[in-house]
């Protein structure tokens, strides 16, 4: 059994007292006659029930994902493969990006649904923007841009600019970036110290994975159009390039 005392502008304290008084006196005497079944009540005040916002969250926030998440994507630079989730309330207009699900970005009301979010990724600060657009009716299109350019458009141009190498070495597994431009070398997110050297054919990048000795050697094709083949030697073994 639940008493509700409403009060009102218009009720003194002393009145809500005596109710509340009341109230007490009669709970008192149902409980005496057995009429109330449960012998445990408690009573807490609206500053006791209130919940925090970091409260709510911990608590009910994977129901808010389930019900908000409208778009992920996977964005793979040389640092690694990123994870970028979006939400988006379309009746508050709420917008929640997270990267790697860490949260980047939260803006609880947007009275515009339509719209843009930009914030970076990767540990070179990678410029990425979520555009927001409305389709027809209550239905919307989301669609990543990574440095200006659609996801397709980058992820085609970087398969030209770079060369990723897959291995396993010791039972642990190991993403090598090579970023032609500049020759820098990536591996599972940490930019290496690299030493370059000419050799008779080509050049070679050393660099050191753990105990094991790596060198990526580049050489030329003969072809105008392959260019440079960059091949990467792990411990006196040629590793295969990886498609992402």
């Amino acid at each position: 059994m639940m008493f509700v005392l409403q009060q009102g502008k218009s009720i003194s304290h002393n009145s809500i007292h005596s109710q509340h008084s009341l109230l007490l006196s009669c709970f008192s005497s149902f409980l005496a006659a057995g009429w109330i079944k449960s012998p445990l009540v408690t009573m807490a005040s609206r500053e006791e029930v209130t919940l925090s916002e970091e409260e709510v969250r911990s608590r009910y926030g994977h129901l808010e994902k389930m019900t908000d998440l409208v778009a992920v994507w996977e964005v793979a630079l040389s640092d690694g493969i990123h994870k970028i989730e979006f939400e988006h309330g379309t009746t508050s207009g709420k917008r929640v990006v997270y990267v790697d699900g860490k949260e980047e970005i939260r803006k609880e009301w947007m009275f515009k649904l339509v719209g843009k979010e930009t914030f970076t990724v990767g540990a070179s600060k990678t410029r990425a923007t979520i555009n927001i657009d409305a389709v027809s009716g209550f239905a919307y299109e989301y669609t990543l841009e990574i440095n200006g350019k659609s996801l397709k458009k980058y992820m085609e141009n970087r398969s030209k600019t770079t060369n990723t190498w897959v291995l396993s070495l010791g039972g642990t597994d190991y993403r090598v970036v090579l970023e032609k431009d500049t020759m820098d070398v990536w591996c599972n997110g940490k930019k290496m110290e690299t030493a370059g050297e000419f050799v008779e054919d080509g050049t070679e990048t050393h660099f050191s994975v753990g105990d094991h000795s790596c060198y990526i050697k580049a050489v030329s094709s003969g072809k105008r159009k392959e260019g440079i083949i960059h091949t990467l030697i792990v411990d006196d073994r040629e590793i295969p390039e990886a498609v992402e």
